[in-house]
């Protein structure tokens, strides 16, 4: 494995960008974001806002809508729109299969900070047999929950003809991929972002026994061009506002009630407590992620904290090797039974998704190839 010159960032995430110094694109964007005139950007977006407030008056609707887990990020990002950006707001909870206490804690949070919030739960017998499916044939236990994450908010738009969307984070920019994504303020298409890629539910799944395409239709993303015939525009916070950070957002939506985890770090395989609250099935899949990219979690939230300047390179490694692929028995125990496994089926399963960067050292252990 590669890594990032000024960052923790590994050659082995899929569609990462790296410059001829050998720079990632987080990082480059990063650097990028001190010639933005943000006041420029931040007037855009208030424009955007007024656009939407004038076509809701005359739909009689809401002004926009957000899709929310309930936590930091999306926390951040509705009390944004809501109190800088002016906007009527309508929430949208993709209750994600074996939703946490503290999900639920935050999710009720959020309403009681004063939302109105749309709970939309999939079919829990369909939801089961597509998390096995994707663990069999996929290694990944999480990529039905970002079809329902990603298209929800996108479908109640439609049915309420909402004019305006507002998405937190530009992977793009944040993790600094490049193909196939788009690195500006236009999120029409985020559906080709994240694990997604632009595949459709409908093709992903035509296999899975027992799950019908009628099935499907949450999970699958509305085309763009209906978006633009409904007059429904989509756009990142992240891209116009310079105060967007992973650690000033957690800070910002404690204080606003948010709940975090109390497990030890090493449970959570992160080097922060403010991850994957609503799920417990996204830190098993970060541990198969290392298994299968030779990174965790622990490594994005690393990076994150050498860009803003609050830790060294040499500290963001030294975490890496503390937290990556960690993750508490209990949580792989909790996937197994959801799944019908046994933790013996789990760990003989990932072993097959193990990454070439790995290497046995003469110890028999596995080790990262890391220049």
């Amino acid at each position: 494995m590669k890594y990032c010159k000024k960052c923790v960032q590994p050659d082995t995430r899929p569609r990462i960008y790296f410059n001829e110094d050998g720079v990632c694109g987080a990082c480059l964007w990063k650097e990028e974001k001190k010639t933005i005139d943000w006041e420029a950007r931040r007037q855009e977006l208030q424009g955007i806002a007024d656009w939407a407030k004038k076509e809701a008056k005359k739909r009689g609707t809401y002004d926009c809508v957000l899709g929310v887990s309930g936590g930091k990020d999306t926390t951040f990002t509705s009390l944004y729109a809501r109190d800088r950006l002016g906007l009527n707001c309508l929430l949208v909870n993709a209750w994600p299969e074996q939703m946490t206490e503290i999900g639920r804690y935050n999710i009720e949070n959020l309403c009681k900070l004063g939302f109105d919030i749309i709970n939309i739960k999939t079919n829990p017998r369909v939801m089961r047999k597509i998390i096995r499916d994707d663990f069999f044939k996929r290694g990944n236990l999480n990529i039905s929950t970002e079809y329902t994450i990603w298209s929800s908010a996108y479908r109640v738009a439609m049915e309420h003809k909402v004019p305006l969307i507002i998405q937190g984070e530009n992977e793009a920019l944040t993790l600094g991929a490049s193909e196939g994504q788009t690195r500006d303020g236009e999120a029409t298409q985020v559906y080709k972002n994240n694990t997604l890629s632009g595949v459709n539910a409908f093709q992903r799944y035509a296999d899975c026994e027992g799950v019908s395409r009628k099935d499907l239709f949450l999970y699958n993303f509305p085309d763009p061009g209906l978006l633009d015939r409904i007059g429904i525009r989509a756009y990142y916070l992240e891209f116009y506002i310079n105060e967007w950070d992973q650690v000033g957002n957690a800070e910002f939506s404690i204080k606003h009630g948010l709940k975090i985890r109390e497990d030890d770090l090493s449970e959570l395989g992160s080097v922060q407590k403010f991850c994957a609250l609503d799920s417990d099935l996204w830190l098993v899949n970060q541990l198969i992620k290392y298994y299968k990219l030779g990174f965790g979690y622990a490594t994005d939230e690393a990076c994150y904290e050498i860009r803003e300047g609050r830790i060294t390179r040499e500290e963001g490694f030294e975490l890496v090797r503390k937290y990556d692929g960690k993750c508490g028995e209990k949580y792989i125990k909790k996937a197994c039974d959801y799944i019908g496994i046994t933790t013996d089926i789990f760990w003989r399963e990932i072993e097959k998704w193990r990454g070439p960067m790995w290497r046995r050292d003469s110890g028999g252990s596995w080790t990262l190839k890391n220049d």
